[in-house]
């Protein structure tokens, strides 16, 4: 995982929010819990709100947002057609001051 400054799911369609948890694929939303998990747990404690969002090729993603001392940064989860993740990054999407 790395920083970037680009959302690499831009131009993707949002298929539903958290809210709507339930719609999503086990096999995704059991990676996306355990990645989660992985986080720090302030890192969890700010964590919102949550997307699920497709491409039109089949591919999918999970994208939150963490503020994190100052920096807004956006998590990237992204699922080829048979909802593998093959990709994990995130990104700054702004700033905010405390």
């Amino acid at each position: 995982m790395f920083a970037s400054h680009t959302n690499p799911v831009s131009g993707w369609k949002v298929m539903f929010s958290k809210k709507d948890y339930d719609k999503l694929e086990k096999s995704i939303s059991d990676d996306y819990q355990a990645y989660l998990d992985s986080l720090s747990p302030e890192e969890r404690m700010w964590a919102s709100p949550t997307w699920f969002l497709e491409d039109g090729t089949g591919q999918h993603a999970v994208t939150f947002e963490v503020a994190w001392y100052g920096t807004a940064w956006t998590h990237v989860l992204i699922y080829d057609k048979n909802n593998k993740r093959i990709k994990a990054t995130k990104y700054i999407s702004g700033h905010y001051r405390s």
